[in-house]
């Protein structure tokens, strides 16, 4: 099935530098918005603490809550507004390590009667310990990680046959983790060198489809941690599998494209690389718009009608669709371009 007549030749390849620029407007966007805030807003997943769920009869204001809650000593918890705009739901994170979360629903619901009457629904209580916070942040940034790297191995091997390549940079990658480790450096530093080391390596031993993946991968998931920075929103193991799933669902896009681009290659010898990969585009255009739509389709049903359990995971699975799709077209391609040019001039100065 197609809804794009063939023959289509939309100059998408020509819009890269607009492209390029609005990517980095939206990076710099959300590094400052992670700075603003102090971070990515971390839940009880991975801070540790207790998070307690409350129904309310009438809405009440975060101060107000505060206030009610200060005379059992949580006068300093962080108060979220949760559910429907008329659900009058709220989340209480409480962060003190030394707060026990038997009897704490109980002394809740006992503050909160007293100041605001009768009404007041405890509905959910969950507690995790400061230990296993950390252990499962570090665990999820490494997920994260890993997927990037064996999607680079797997990319240069299949687009590239450097198969040997690939699996050097992976032990390159892993001894200079390894080494990083041993100073001591932390698991963000860790990730931040490994980035550095296999973006550096793509370079050097010219895996240029695997670098246009990994820096349309990483655009992905920036973009979409800095539309929860914006909104404010959590980020949960349920937002962990979410980034996951996004790094997949680009991938697939990305090959759909570097696919016909190495087929078209063969097809069109007389026509210039760029001129090759904007047609590729234009022939995948069809496949990539009828897969978005019906993939977003079902996440805008999940969004409004799946409930508050399931709302920040389809949020973040939406933005990332959406940041996926155009990244396949306007990053990942364009940065492949960048580098069989840089190939070619490096080849034409040889001679």
């Amino acid at each position: 099935m197609e809804i794009i007549k063939p023959g289509i030749n939309i100059d998408f390849i020509g819009k890269r530098n607009i492209a390029f620029a609005l990517s980095g407007v939206l990076i710099l966007a959300t590094f400052a918005l992670l700075v603003f805030r102090g971070g990515p807003n971390f839940g009880v997943d991975f801070t540790g603490g207790v998070v307690i769920q409350v129904k309310l009869e009438q809405k009440q204001s975060p101060s107000e809550i505060r206030e009610a809650l200060a005379p059992v000593q949580l006068s300093d918890s962080i108060i979220q507004e949760f559910g429907e705009k008329d659900a009058h739901e709220y989340l209480i994170r409480i962060t003190k390590p030394e707060v026990q979360a038997a009897g704490l629903g109980g002394k809740v619901q006992e503050a909160l009667t007293a100041k605001f009457g009768k009404g007041v629904d405890i509905r959910q209580v969950e507690m995790v310990g400061p230990q296993v916070g950390e252990d499962l942040r570090q665990k999820a940034l490494l997920a994260i990680f890993y997927s990037i790297l064996l999607i680079a191995v797997y990319i240069s091997g299949r687009f590239e046959l450097k198969w040997l390549m690939s699996i050097v940079m992976a032990l390159v990658l892993a001894s200079a983790v390894y080494l990083s480790s041993l100073f001591g450096a932390g698991v963000t530093i860790l990730i931040l060198i490994a980035l550095v080391v296999t973006v550096g390596l793509c370079w050097f031993l010219n895996l240029k489809y695997a670098m246009g993946a990994i820096v349309a991968l990483i655009h992905d998931v920036i973009i979409t941690v800095g539309a929860f920075a914006l909104m404010n929103k959590e980020i949960s193991l349920s937002i962990v599998a979410a980034l996951l799933t996004i790094a997949g669902y680009s991938l697939n896009d990305t090959i759909v494209v570097f696919d016909r681009i190495r087929e078209d290659i063969g097809r069109y010898r007389r026509k210039s690389f760029e001129e090759v990969m904007n047609a590729s585009i234009n022939e995948t255009l069809s496949r990539t718009i009828l897969t978005g739509t019906t993939t977003l389709v079902v996440l805008i049903a999940l969004f409004f009608l799946g409930g508050t359990v399931i709302h920040d995971f389809a949020f973040a699975l939406i933005v990332g669709i959406l940041v996926g799709t155009y990244s396949s077209i306007y990053v990942a391609s364009p940065v492949l371009l960048l580098w069989e040019t840089r190939s070619s001039g490096a080849g034409k100065g040889k001679k």
